[in-house]
């Protein structure tokens, strides 16, 4: 046993988590009511958006190669201060009323910010659970870790509409920043790199080619990796795109386009959902014996209620639907993130883990454009019947992962693979 306890490792994984969520939410709710007041189109709008996945795909890979040769606690501090400076440009050019193309530019350097977080805070907190002992399920952790995160999303979101409802839509993105500072020290202070042991001396070039080589031979070449991969633009795009269009499609069904705080609740809604899917994930888990038999379950349901946004006009049903919709994701997220981490290799994990990420932005740079000009031509409803129609072309491939047998889909602790 480490003389760091896994309890603690544990701790900071949930202080970590907590304050990139609440940081981030505090602008979930009203982000495209923002970047409308800024004088973009639906279009142009959700444009911004792929072009900060687009970043996501630019980077991902180039700052894998910082998780895997200055470790993890170094990333993540690259990851926080990017994003705490790019949110304050996004403030500034709403003030000045920018052109689109500079929320372009802005957009990939937001998900530049975001790249140094993907994989690299998952595998740290797996290395290190391992360093120091633990035999529980990741499940447990992953899905304590959604619980907080949903606390955090639910206080943030709530907060950012009520500020943005009593000042402006500018606040909450200043308050966002201040907190992304402190979460600079708070990480600084806590994080460690523990079980892992940066590759140090590699030059860029050959760096970057090695994480090509780890992700292809650990991830993309093992067949129950590859589908999962693959489907990841279908989901995660159209999640994206969901999360987003939803905050005014409560506002179209309500009939008010300034009810601010209607469009926090509707983030609120989706931490409410986080919060009691995270909680119920380890009890699925349990309950069914294969983990892709969540994953497949999750994706028919929430592709169903997606479908169902279009035949709404009651206010309370568009809630529930939202709830819903939220929850059968949230359930899935614990069970996919340890089906994942038990099939990567400890010195991969960061790089592959990172490569998965690649895949779902790759999907937003198309999704979520498209779809945003369906909302323009046809309305939310219309748009979100299509993310439906789109999300569920990841059920074969995610069925094709579950045919590999894998023992990932049946691991019920850390160890079991090994």
């Amino acid at each position: 046993m480490s003389v760091v306890s896994a309890r603690k490792v544990q701790g900071t994984f949930y202080v970590l988590t907590f304050g990139n969520t609440i940081a981030a939410s505090f602008i979930w709710g009203i982000n495209t009511l923002f970047l409308l007041d800024a004088g973009l189109s639906n279009l142009e709008a959700f444009a911004a958006n792929a072009f900060f996945t687009l970043g996501m795909v630019i980077f991902e890979i180039p700052t894998g190669v910082v998780a895997d040769t200055w470790g993890r606690r170094a990333s993540y501090l690259l990851g926080t201060i990017t994003l705490a400076a790019t949110t304050v440009l996004y403030w500034l050019m709403w003030l000045w009323q920018s052109p689109f193309w500079a929320w372009a530019l802005v957009s990939v350097a937001l998900g530049l910010g975001f790249t140094f977080f993907t994989g690299a805070v998952d595998a740290w907190l797996v290395d290190a659970l391992q360093a120091t002992g633990y035999r529980g399920s990741l499940e447990t952790v992953f899905g304590r870790a959604q619980v907080v995160a949903g606390v955090s999303m639910l206080s943030g979101s709530v907060l950012g509409g009520l500020i943005a409802q009593l000042t402006n839509l500018g606040v909450p993105f200043l308050v966002r920043a201040g907190v992304l500072v402190v979460m600079i020290v708070v990480a600084g202070a806590l994080m460690r790199d523990l079980g892992f042991t940066p590759v140090r001396g590699a030059r860029p070039v050959a760096a970057v080619r090695a994480v090509m080589r780890a992700s292809v031979d650990h991830g993309f070449r093992r067949p129950a990796i590859r589908w999962v991969m693959v489907a990841a633009p279908f989901t995660a795009g159209v999640g994206f795109y969901a999360f987003y269009a939803l905050q005014p499609y409560l506002l179209d069904v309500a009939g008010d386009s300034t009810a601010y705080a209607l469009a926090g609740l509707a983030a609120a809604i989706f931490a409410g959902s986080s919060i009691l899917g995270g909680a119920l994930a380890p009890l699925v888990r349990r309950a069914v014996r294969r983990r892709t038999t969540v994953l497949i379950g999750s994706v028919a349901v929430s592709s169903a209620v997606l479908v169902c946004f279009f035949f709404v006009t009651q206010l309370w049903l568009a809630i529930a639907l939202l709830a819903a919709w939220g929850l059968t994701t949230a359930v899935a997220q614990p069970a996919q993130r340890a089906y994942l981490n038990d099939m990567i290799p400890s010195a991969q994990r960061a790089t592959v883990l990172s490569f998965h990420s690649l895949f779902g932005s790759t999907g937003g740079i198309v999704v979520q454009p498209g779809l945003g000009r369906a909302a323009d031509l046809q309305g939310y409803g219309f748009s979100l019947l299509l993310g439906g129609l789109i999300s569920a072309l990841a059920l074969p491939l995610l069925a094709a992962s579950r045919a590999q047998r894998d023992p990932a889909d049946e691991a019920v602790s850390i160890e079991a693979e090994r």
